[in-house]
């Protein structure tokens, strides 16, 4: 429909369009100046000659730190927490999900005591981990179920799959192929309301801070065909 009502509409939606993609290139880019910060403090704390070093990249983390709370409106010390505890050269967080999937094709899942939402058990790699034992153990301490990692479905980066909301640092997400070995018990983590099991036809709300349908969709491809190439972004 032509007109200068409808002319306006498009206008302006593709207008707030610009600027969401802006905001994100600038949060990127923020991201990135953080990494930059971590990386260049750890070599530069390490010798008093390079204390000129050391406050210019203390500076950058300052900058880094106001652009990410401009674009996206959070408390710019929470934003510090997140981006000064690191140490040593900055690399992204690795976080393992495992996709547990019965003959009926259904996934395992449980609600987020964070947000009441339904998600893939898994959680955030800890130092020492391995990480398909760290995905098996994942699942034991969320829902009770024992399993076996069967398969690496894919490497895939966060941004890349468009999860929501971005955070202030970048994320390696690895999703596991898993299958039961053993009867369930009861689920060790209290962040956990509730387990169940679903169909791709029969999902509950996802927390889409964690996963997203189109990665349980290519979850499911790789449990029907095993053969399958891990993915990787």
């Amino acid at each position: 429909m032509s007109g200068p009502g409808a002319s306006g509409e498009g206008t302006d939606g593709g207008g707030a369009q610009e600027e969401l993609d802006a905001a994100d290139r600038v949060r990127r880019a923020a991201v990135r100046l953080a990494a930059i910060a971590q990386t260049g403090l750890s070599y530069a704390d390490a010798d008093p000659s390079k204390d000129y070093d050391a406050a210019r990249y203390r500076q950058v983390a300052d900058l880094a730190t106001e652009l990410l709370a401009a674009v996206s409106g959070a408390d710019p010390a929470a934003l510090r927490l997140d981006l000064g505890g690191g140490t040593g050269y900055a690399t992204p967080k690795v976080d393992v999900r495992a996709a547990v999937v019965d003959e009926r094709e259904r996934f395992l899942m449980l609600r987020e005591r964070s947000d009441g939402r339904w998600s893939l058990p898994g959680g955030w790699a800890d130092p020492g981990d391995r990480p398909g034992e760290a995905a098996v153990r994942e699942v034991l301490e969320e829902t009770g179920y024992p399993v076996a990692a069967v398969k690496l479905v894919a490497v895939w980066e966060r941004d890349a799959r468009g999860l929501q909301p971005p955070l202030p640092v970048s994320v390696f997400h690895l999703f596991f192929l898993c299958r039961v070995v053993g009867e369930p018990v009861a689920p060790q983590d209290l962040e956990t309301l509730d387990v169940g099991w679903f169909s791709l036809d029969e999902l509950p709300e996802l927390s889409t801070i964690r996963v997203v349908r189109e990665e349980l969709e290519r979850v499911l491809l790789h449990h029907r065909d095993p053969d399958l190439p891990t993915e990787w972004d």
